[in-house]
């Protein structure tokens, strides 16, 4: 089986998702930017995808970095790169006989170079219809077993795992003592 990796071009994202484009329009980026990494977030959770947001300099110059709190890969390009040739790049990368990349844009031009290298290509609408449809159907089966009286307790906040996970970090770097007889 191979390994579902998602790259997705943030921007074009923002554009295309309407919730999104007003917050753009209403000179609110950053929101609609953690509202992007949100929704992406929650969505790998329930498709165990690599996940991979790229942001194109044009707006925030910077490095590649990763963000903990969502944990998404989310990338900036550099400020002579754009999202486009980043994704290109990262996506020939990535796909290899044991992965499997598909790429978010609904930008015709790179649409062509993807499908070159052998990856696949979702358009912006079809994949705001895919995390909507995965949150529907949690809550769905959310809702069935709460009509068979079952009770789920929820799972654990993305910030208590990452402490969770500096804990077991920390713990893993102490040498261990050994017992003495």
């Amino acid at each position: 089986m191979k390994e579902d990796i998602l790259i997705v071009d943030a921007y074009n994202m923002i554009g295309n998702w309407p919730k999104l484009n007003r917050l753009k329009l209403q000179d609110r980026l950053p929101e609609a930017r953690d509202e992007l990494l949100n929704l992406l977030a929650n969505y790998k959770k329930l498709r165990d995808a690599s996940i991979t947001v790229v942001f194109d300099a044009m707006y925030v110059p910077g490095i590649s970095k990763s963000y903990n709190q969502f944990d998404l890969e989310v990338v900036w390009t550099n400020r002579d790169e754009t999202a486009d040739s980043y994704i290109e790049k990262l996506a020939k990368e990535r796909q290899t006989r044991f992965t499997q990349v598909t790429v978010a844009t609904s930008d015709q031009a790179e649409q062509w170079t993807i499908f070159s290298e052998g990856a696949l290509r979702i358009p912006a609408g079809e994949l705001l219809t895919d995390i909507e449809r995965a949150q529907n159907e949690v809550k769905q089966t959310a809702r069935e077993f709460a009509d068979r009286g079952i009770v789920r307790k929820s799972p654990w906040n993305d910030q208590q795992l990452y402490k969770l996970e500096k804990l077991r970090d920390q713990m893993m770097a102490k040498p261990h003592k050994k017992d003495k007889k």
